[in-house]
């Protein structure tokens, strides 16, 4: 049975499915409601997107949902949570995967998509300088809106980062800007750029979606605030609320 758990004594909301094809329904119907219901009382709506195998299903999901048409697609900004730093058409990059997954399928504003830079862009094979950038646009935005994002899409991997902060990394301890280039990811590709916690902190919303069994012990630690596994993803927290999307296995150890 799909089913609904809250830990708000953990000041966070958990959702858990029974299925992770359950979950990635879940998260799409989520998804275009609050953007849609964002929209009708702001005229637009912005978006950090991640990749990862269930954020791309459930961008998969959003693309043929049969409330897709509630969003006014032209009036969504997209930014990423995290990127590799590879070209651009580099099957390993989340733009490219988010592109294909969704925004091919539905009527964006080329304007408002603000991929990470790719190693083959105006900055080359300067990651600092291309996460410089992205760091930059994000600074303006911040003048000019409380929130950066409506809502802050994050996966969660088996050693609980999230985006591309990793346990014990630099970027993870970045205090100030709001994305730093990361060299030597423990996932391969290790050149990569990522949002920071100080920009995932100014999302209105953060959603944290995973399955499986290999994440329970992360997605526990993270929950719970763990005070001896202090995993990134337990750092995570939105202005106004933090959404944990959870198939039964991944919510195992909660």
């Amino acid at each position: 049975m799909s089913h609904h758990a809250s830990y708000a004594e953990h000041g966070s909301d958990v959702l858990v499915r029974d299925s992770e094809d359950a979950l990635t329904e879940s998260v799409a119907t989520e998804l275009v409601r609050s953007l849609a219901h964002t929209q009708a009382r702001e005229g637009s709506a912005s978006l950090a997107v991640t990749g990862g195998r269930t954020g791309i299903a459930v961008f998969e999901r959003v693309s043929r949902h049969h409330l897709v048409r509630e969003v006014d697609w032209s009036a969504v900004d997209f930014y990423w949570s995290d990127d590799r730093f590879v070209p651009r058409n580099d099957p390993e990059r989340n733009e490219l995967q988010v592109r294909r997954a969704l925004l091919q399928y539905v009527p964006v504003e080329t304007a408002r998509v603000f991929p990470m830079p790719a190693s083959d862009g105006v900055y080359g094979s300067d990651c600092a300088a291309a996460a410089a950038s992205y760091a930059d646009l994000l600074a303006r935005k911040a003048r000019t809106s409380g929130s950066l994002f409506d809502i802050c899409l994050l996966g969660v991997g088996e050693d609980g980062h999230v985006a591309s902060l990793f346990p014990g990394s630099a970027a993870a301890e970045e205090p100030l800007r709001y994305a730093v280039a990361v060299h030597g990811s423990p996932k391969p590709p290790s050149t990569r750029v990522t949002l920071t916690f100080p920009a995932i902190a100014r999302a209105a919303e953060t959603w944290l979606v995973t399955a499986g069994a290999a994440k329970a012990a992360a997605v526990a630690s993270a929950v719970h605030k763990d005070p001896t596994d202090p995993v990134p993803a337990a750092r995570v927290r939105g202005r106004v609320r933090t959404r944990w999307f959870l198939d039964d296995q991944a919510a195992s150890a909660l």
